[in-house]
């Protein structure tokens, strides 16, 4: 299993470059193919619309699919391979100076490149026994989040390059590595006994959504909000205030340094106390993480805020996948998954529409966004509690 993991957490982490990459170029090449610079927003807004349709619907289009052995594997290969083709041909469409060319392959990328988000999670849910899915899960995660600490790093040393290479290399990466998803598929289910696994995800059990999964999800678009209101919005000007602009790039990644290594002892606290208790902890960190980071009286306490504050989000995030697998079980793995990313793509678009419209800018909007995480984050928290307490929910 922990080879599957290793496995599943480089793809990942692959597939979060190659979304880097293409913010980092996307204004240089909107520009080349005649879209003005105001319009590039709107475009990530749509990519993330797209994500949200589309993550649930290819984890409900997975459940069905994966009722056969193998066949999942092969067509996450297939349509993998027509996402990368299209990331590919980006930077070579742009210079001909067609939008709507340069259009139609962005949707045709975002929509295929959510095959990498639920169905892999899916497959985690259908094969792997229970008490290891912690541990699978966060191996997972540990490729997002080096990603996103990298991030910074990234964008520095592309400046000047030209986009032609990083697209090229990122989407040879990514093919060669989901090319390995068939024996990921076959490990997974040769160690799970497949035939008997197979036998149950014929026969999906159909469990009513009651208000406490209803609950749960709701608490899930609330820890999304919390997290893009404190990483994306508010962690530069908290920086800000002690740091110069300059030194951002070294600064922002310790937010996902205190994600990676903290997401273990997240992981062995699962395994022992349960997910949803870990994942309510987590959220109710997250927030005292949050409003002592936007009181911090110096640089270095700033820094071991954000530190613990991602630590506190890699217990939520890994917690929350396992617990929508185990809401989804049996059958309906990737729905419950699909879900789950559709409300994280959600809270993204929220972002980045509210930065659209400047709101960020508003004195008075972004003296209540500084405080927005922890509120948000707080409520997660109780509400994970009181659904533990009363539901003894299915994480």
């Amino acid at each position: 299993m922990t080879r599957v993991g290793i496995y599943f957490a480089a793809v990942q982490f692959l597939f979060v470059t190659c979304w880097t990459v293409y913010v980092i170029y996307l204004p240089q090449l909107a520009a080349q193919a005649g879209i003005e610079k105001k319009w590039v927003i709107y475009i990530l807004m749509a990519d993330q619309a797209i994500f949200t349709l589309m993550d649930f619907s290819i984890g409900v289009a997975a459940d069905r699919v994966a009722r056969t052995l193998g066949r999942l594997g092969r067509l996450l290969v297939v349509i993998t391979a027509i996402s990368c083709v299209a990331f590919l041909l980006l930077p070579l469409a742009a210079p001909s100076g067609s939008p709507a060319l340069f259009m139609a392959l962005i949707v045709v990328w975002a929509m295929t490149s959510s095959a990498l988000r639920a169905p892999p999670m899916m497959l985690l849910g259908k094969y792997v026994p229970t008490p290891k899915l912690p541990w699978v899960s966060t191996l997972t995660l540990l490729g997002m989040g080096i990603a996103g600490a990298s991030a910074p790093y990234l964008t520095v040393s592309l400046r000047g390059v030209d986009p032609r290479l990083p697209f090229a290399l990122s989407s040879i990466a990514l093919i060669v590595a989901v090319s390995a998803m068939l024996w990921a598929e076959k490990h997974l289910a040769g160690a799970a006994n497949a035939p008997r696994l197979q036998s149950a995800a014929a026969k999906p059990v159909r469990k009513p959504v009651n208000a406490g999964v209803i609950l749960f999800f709701a608490a899930v678009a609330l820890l999304g909000l919390g997290f893009q209101a404190h990483f994306a919005l508010n962690s530069a000007p908290l920086y800000l205030r002690f740091a110069k602009p300059t030194e951002l790039d070294t600064l922002m990644p310790v937010f996902w340094v205190g994600f990676n290594l903290l997401i273990f002892p997240a992981c062995r606290a699962n395994e022992r106390f349960g997910g949803s208790v870990v994942m309510a902890a987590g959220a109710i960190a997250g927030a005292l993480a949050s409003v002592l980071a936007a009181a911090a009286p110096s640089l270095e306490s700033l820094l071991v805020l954000q530190f613990f504050a991602g630590g506190a989000w890699a217990a939520v995030l890994m917690s929350a996948m396992t617990a929508a697998i185990a809401i989804g079980h049996v059958g309906r793995e990737g729905a419950a998954t699909g879900g789950l990313f559709a409300l994280l793509a959600i809270a993204t678009f929220t972002r980045m529409a509210l930065v659209a419209a400047q709101l960020n800018k508003d004195p008075s909007v972004s003296a209540m966004l500084v405080w927005l995480p922890g509120l948000a984050w707080m409520a997660a928290g109780l509400l994970l509690v009181w659904l533990s307490l009363r539901f003894r929910g299915p994480a």
